[in-house]
């Protein structure tokens, strides 16, 4: 049986690796054969999984020209707080499979890259060990119990969190054929210091589904977002908010924004795109409220395209992981640089100044051809 030969993180960024697509084909090489697959995969048949990212290819540019860019920047005020740019890291736990200071890494470069970054509540590093003085950090919260996950909004409360975002799409685990081909698994060693007890399986009664009375019994509900809304001195975001009735009921619940995802494609197959959820989205809530899109952005275009449609900011994840994976920090920051630059660039050929300016003029639908 051959053995895996995987080459230990890059001290260096090689000239060989330009695009995000350079970092996915290079991550290969620094993860072993289940990780790569656990990290590449989707739910079934992974159909939204390339969706995710087909969905832009449907859009066109309509640049304009000889506007005046003395002014120009890529700002933006969210929940009350300015940011640099509108690129922001998705939650992605587990990220110690990837990189031996997994959150620690990633948090530093976001931090020097100004970039907001959402820590997973299935995170290997406490949350308390980031860099309490960081104003661009947000926590993500899988929902255990009302008592549990409010002791852990109040632990990000105390150290500078800016926002709670309650993931509300995985209330179960996606059916990943891929992972069980190749008999994925986390290591048993792997500490969760904020997920114990959602590891711990419901005790099922005789007669009881093992699905409807397991997770699902836990799974939050309505009355438990409003509760935690009110509980809270902190926004509260929903995380993977597709419907727009959804979107409705979060409004009406106090909920400060949204984050319009299909959870990569890892949950439930042939959902529809985060980027088409978008415009539904955005025509039925107030002007202004802060929706952001998760899914498939693998160019600096994609970005803007995201903007234009209605989004106030976009979330990368595997991109930076593939960052993280190649060259820890360095990588996590070259990811973001690399998109970070190739959206100012496109705002510059576009002829817009500002993210304002950006708006449905600027882009063509084409018709979508499904394959």
């Amino acid at each position: 049986m051959a053995v895996e030969r995987i080459l230990a993180p890059l001290k260096t960024i090689p000239n060989h690796i330009q695009t995000i697509h350079d970092y996915e084909q290079q991550t290969s090489k620094h993860v072993t054969e289940k990780t790569w697959h656990y990290l590449q995969g989707g739910a079934m048949h992974e159909l939204s999984v390339q969706e995710n990212q087909f969905q832009f290819q449907n859009i066109q540019l309509i640049p304009r020209h000889l506007n005046d860019f003395t002014q120009a920047h890529t700002q933006l005020n969210l929940l009350g707080i300015d940011y640099p740019h509108p690129i922001f890291l998705a939650p992605i736990g587990h990220q110690a499979l990837f990189h031996p200071q997994a959150e620690h890494a990633t948090a530093l470069a976001a931090e020097l890259m100004q970039s907001n970054f959402v820590l997973s509540n299935f995170t290997n590093t406490d949350l308390r060990h980031l860099n309490k003085e960081n104003p661009y950090k947000w926590f993500q919260l899988y929902w255990q119990s009302r008592e549990t996950s409010l002791s852990l909004v109040k632990l990000a409360e105390q150290n500078l969190y800016k926002a709670i975002v309650i993931t509300i799409d995985a209330p179960h685990s996606g059916i990943r054929d891929r992972e069980r081909k190749v008999f994925f698994e986390l290591p048993t060693q792997m500490q969760h210091p904020h997920t114990s007890s959602y590891f711990k399986k419901s005790q099922i009664q005789e007669g009881e589904h093992p699905i409807f009375h397991g997770l699902m019994k836990i799974a939050p509900k309505w009355e438990d977002i409003e509760w935690l809304v009110r509980h809270s001195s902190l926004p509260i975001i929903l995380k993977g908010v597709l419907h727009s009735a959804d979107a409705k009921k979060a409004l009406e619940c106090g909920v400060a924004g949204l984050i319009i995802s299909n959870h990569g494609g890892r949950i439930l197959d042939t959902t529809i795109p985060p980027l088409i959820a978008l415009q539904n989205i955005r025509a039925i809530v107030p002007a202004g409220f802060p929706l952001l899109l998760d899914g498939g952005i693998r160019r600096g275009s994609d970005i803007f395209k995201a903007i234009a449609l209605g989004a106030n900011a976009v979330l990368i994840g595997r991109p930076y992981i593939y960052g993280l994976t190649t060259a820890g920090a360095l990588g996590v920051a070259h990811v973001i640089r690399i998109l970070k630059e190739e959206f100012e660039i496109t705002m510059a050929l576009m002829g817009t100044t500002n993210l304002n300016s950006i708006n449905s003029d600027y882009i063509f639908q084409k018709t979508i051809v499904y394959r």
